[in-house]
């Protein structure tokens, strides 16, 4: 899989768990889902920690060039979905006493916020507790219903094969079975029992292991290089890495990170005389560096991209000690990633138009733009989801108009074989492929209530093949409609929607709507336990696919970024006009779910139509936006401006962000019930922007109840919901259960559905 050297955003109500240390294509393409973190073992948007305390079989991200397992955390780099703003102000410096004094008012501001709000929910979770164990057990027990193994993540090297198991790495024979492995590597045993593995490499000639652990509350993670034999020992121990890969047998290329952001590439050799040397370095802020391995391992890639430009250099691995070459210098308005077959690169970018991805090739020794041929370009208003490349084929994964397609390129034939895939699917996962050379694909297939089922496909025979048939079967009584919903500038906006097929008058249905729309990254809509369950209990389910995501591919994204913010709010009001429209609920019992870059416009939705949602739940929500933007301290503000503007040089830019921003256009009105999970260790969104959101939104609701004089008057439940564990990406699986139980425990409150709850008596 063609790697991206930057790093995507995390984000969606389901969504983002994302980023791992494997920045690929598709992190880059989709924009890694980091932020709704979630305790399903088969989101394939998730990172599983080894140190939960129910411990369930782990599964773990197995992500090596040349197989790779796309089971990955997201890296923290510029085209991310979860918020790329860190609080932390490391090494600012203070002028002068007032601004000292100024800072010590705000630290005790802050912590007297904290405090206040951390009492608030102590007082509140009382009243959800009862309900909330109740979805827990329900959760766990559909859980265990739908588990099923697909085989853990492997990394086949001729008759080797590795594998991760609860936070241990074993190796077996390819035609053993795993239970006879050898056990290689243990993070407890290692003194690394609170970290999980993110990532794993072995050198070509298997005398080397490289290991990326990282734990639930640091975005940066920790390389150990183990030497392998008869008894396997440490060799050296790197901190702060984000990426890494093997040149040669004994020489390693990494890259560091610092305050989420990695500018820095590093040669470490394993030979008799070992020395570490820095080969490159990005100077430009808006910039992410990651290092990728081709699938042939013919050469390393020094990736540097912003969220509009790349600049790709070249490392022989048959030369490791050279210098890096230059692919193509950055260009302003062209992205593009490398890949190598039979002495030329193929190379995926946004060059020419349309601006959209196609796929091209050069001359290793002429690669240059002007020297780019095209070889395949995507359909208008298709996205390219993944590409994998193979010593004959290429294969591309596609959506187009809510579908998924599998499109076969032949670099003998220059064929083309499109194959759509079922209807039910809304995601796709690549697995571990064994060699380069293989002549079939695997994959599976999911949606938010359908577990994930295992494909293959066959470049010989040009057909797809249905594994075995697994213990939990695709279920048939659930719906799926796909609707188009004309926008304020009669653009038509899509919605997958999935109901119970059994479910009657709708219209007094609960209606959960998801939503997220920025940087280019798709809703995650891969397998969920709670789904499932909603489903069971009469919800109905909405996607809203928004302009600012990514799912009609880059003009997509472009037509609702920047000052086209506004275009992803009317899309969203009209989404849920039109649900309603149809009979799918109403709004006394239509919630909201968003996360981190989703807050945006869920707060946005808040301020300027709250009469359409009874109810909303965030998770880690951005929703100061000016303030933010105007801090350029912050590590990611600058690389941040090609997806908001730059406020601070452009007026028109800060009147229009003002214009959107949910912390900016609080007033006093009647608001929906508002639930928020944040994060004390969250560097990409700052907790002191939603204490201030919650304590205004608080007070304007309030407000408006006081200068309301009619009986009975309604005042919103606005609660907060603040976690000592866990950060933007990582939480443990318990945690994320808990999370997840306590926000359906408030959405069945507030829309007063009494599915859960164990009494005759009708709701009041």
């Amino acid at each position: 899989m063609i790697r991206n050297l930057q790093c995507l955003e995390i984000s969606g109500y389901q969504e983002m768990k994302v980023r791992t240390s494997c920045a690929g294509l598709r992190n880059l393409l989709q924009g890694l889902r980091c932020s709704v973190r979630y305790y399903s073992k088969h989101s394939c948007l998730q990172t599983v920690c080894v140190y939960s305390k129910i411990k369930p079989k782990q599964c773990c991200i197995l992500d090596c060039a040349g197989s790779t397992c796309t089971h990955r955390t997201l890296p923290p780099g510029s085209i991310l979905p979860w918020r790329c703003f860190s609080c932390k102000q490391e090494g600012t410096k203070i002028p002068s006493k007032r601004k000292q004094n100024a800072s010590i008012t705000s630290d005790l501001l802050y912590k007297n916020l904290l405090k206040s709000e951390q009492e608030n929910w102590n007082d509140i979770s009382a009243r959800y507790k009862a309900m909330t164990k109740r979805i827990k057990e329900k959760l766990e027990e559909l859980h265990n219903k739908c588990t099923f193994s697909l085989g853990s993540p492997r990394i086949r090297f001729g008759e080797n094969v590795y594998f991760e198991e609860n936070g241990c790495v074993f190796l077996s024979k390819a035609d053993d079975d795993e239970e006879n492995g050898d056990m290689l590597f243990s993070t407890e045993d290692l003194g690394f029992s609170d970290a999980f593995i993110q990532r794993i490499r072995i050198s070509p000639d298997q005398r080397y292991m490289a290991i990326s652990l990282k734990s639930e509350n640091s975005e940066e993670a920790t390389c150990v290089i183990i030497k392998l034999g008869h008894f396997p020992v440490v060799e050296k121990v790197i901190p702060s890495v984000f990426s890494f890969e093997w040149a040669a047998n004994d020489v390693l290329y990494y890259t560091s990170q610092k305050n989420l952001k990695c500018q820095n590439v590093f040669m470490t050799t394993f030979t008799n005389q070992k020395h570490t040397k820095l080969v490159y370095t990005e100077h430009d802020a808006r910039f992410f560096v990651d290092i990728y391995c081709t699938k042939d391992r013919r050469f390393l890639t020094i990736n540097s991209n912003s969220k509009t430009s790349s600049e790709v250099w070249l490392i022989d691995c048959r030369h490791p000690f050279k210098s890096p070459v230059l692919v193509q210098a950055r260009t302003k308005g062209v992205i593009y990633h490398v890949e190598h077959r039979n002495d030329e690169l193929y190379i995926l970018t946004t060059y020419g138009e349309p601006a959209e991805y196609k796929l091209m090739k050069a001359p290793v020794a002429a690669s240059g733009k002007e020297n780019w041929q095209l070889v395949y370009a995507l359909e208008k208003k298709t996205k390219l989801v993944d590409l994998e490349m193979f010593s004959d084929h290429c294969i591309m994964f596609l959506k187009n108009a809510g579908h998924l397609y599998l499109n076969a390129i032949s670099f003998f034939s220059h064929s083309v074989q499109s194959i759509k895939l079922p209807t039910w699917a809304c995601e796709f996962e690549l697995e571990s492929q064994p060699e380069h050379t293989t002549s079939t694909c695997y994959f599976q297939l999911t949606s938010p209530v359908h577990p994930p089922k295992r494909f293959a496909y066959s470049f010989k025979e040009n057909n797809l093949i249905e594994q075995a048939v697994q213990e939990v079967p695709i279920i048939t009584n659930c719906h799926t409609t796909r609707l188009l919903a004309k926008s304020k500038d009669e653009t038509l906006v899509p919605i997958t929607v999935f109901h119970n097929m059994n479910s009657k008058e709708l219209h007094r249905k609960p209606l959960l709507v998801h939503v997220y729309g920025a940087y280019g990254v798709d809703l995650n809509m891969s397998f969920k336990e709670d789904k499932l369950m909603l489903i069971e209990e009469g919800w109905i389910l909405a996607y809203c696919h928004v302009r600012g995501g990514g799912e009609l591919g880059l003009s997509w994204h472009k037509d609702g970024c920047q000052h086209n913010k506004l275009k992803g709010l009317h899309d969203l009001k009209a989404c849920i006009m039109l649900l309603h429209e149809l009979g799918f609920s109403q709004p006394k019992y239509t919630a909201l779910a968003a996360a981190s870059a989703g807050g945006i416009l869920a707060g946005a939705l808040c301020n300027s139509a709250p009469e359409l949602i009874r109810a909303m739940v965030l998770q880690a929500p951005f929703v100061d936006v000016l303030n933010t933007m105007m801090k350029t301290h912050l590590p990611l503000t600058i690389e941040e401006q090609e997806e908001w503007g730059n406020p601070l040089a452009d007026e028109k830019c800060m009147k229009y962000i003002k214009s959107y921003c949910p912390y900016q256009n609080i007033k006093p009105q009647c608001y929906p019930s508002v639930f928020i999970t944040a994060y004390e260790n969250d560097q990409r969104v700052p907790l002191t922007g939603v204490l201030r959101y919650v304590r205004k939104l608080r007070k304007a609701a309030l407000d408006h109840a006081s200068r309301t004089s009619e009986k009975g008057n309604w005042v919103p439940n606005i609660i907060l919901d603040i976690q000592a564990s866990g950060s933007h990406c990582d939480s443990s699986w318990e945690d994320s259960l808990n999370e997840v139980a306590r926000h359906l425990a408030f959405l069945n409150k507030e829309l007063e559905v009494c599915h859960l709850q164990h009494h005759s008596k009708p709701c009041k």
